[in-house]
């Protein structure tokens, strides 16, 4: 585990970290963040994402105690996808994420421009 002087990131919280904080599952928290959502509702909000990838998404963050999912007794059976109490500790160190990115993003862009600029050199 990490203590003030080092930072670890073994392979249980590199797992973790690829599961929760990959690009699909990023839009699904944030669209159920807001509110419950069906499948198709999901899909509607995300139109990038394919049906399997979303299916493996919604599965993954299921596993990992994030989301819940939830059987609606309606004609066709439905099924809904809400954020557990777990997954909403999740938006504040998201959000300083977010923020950091958004606040950094013109550094970002100099320094890949650099890098962009000496390998093109270097050929």
């Amino acid at each position: 585990m990490d203590t003030e002087d080092e930072f670890l990131i073994g392979p249980p919280h590199r797992e973790l970290l690829d599961q929760v904080l990959d690009k699909w599952s990023l839009s699904v928290l944030n669209e159920l963040c807001e509110r419950p959502c069906r499948f198709n509702e999901l899909r509607r909000a995300i139109p990038q994402v394919t049906q399997k990838s979303l299916t493996a998404t919604l599965r993954r963050l299921e596993r990992n105690g994030v989301i819940e999912r939830e059987v609606v007794s309606t004609r066709p059976v439905a099924v809904r996808y809400r954020i557990t109490p777990l997954g909403k500790t999740l938006r504040p160190p998201i959000d300083v994420l977010l923020m950091w990115a958004s606040e950094n993003m013109p550094a970002v862009a100099r320094a890949r421009e650099a890098f962009d600029t000496r390998e093109e050199a270097g050929r």
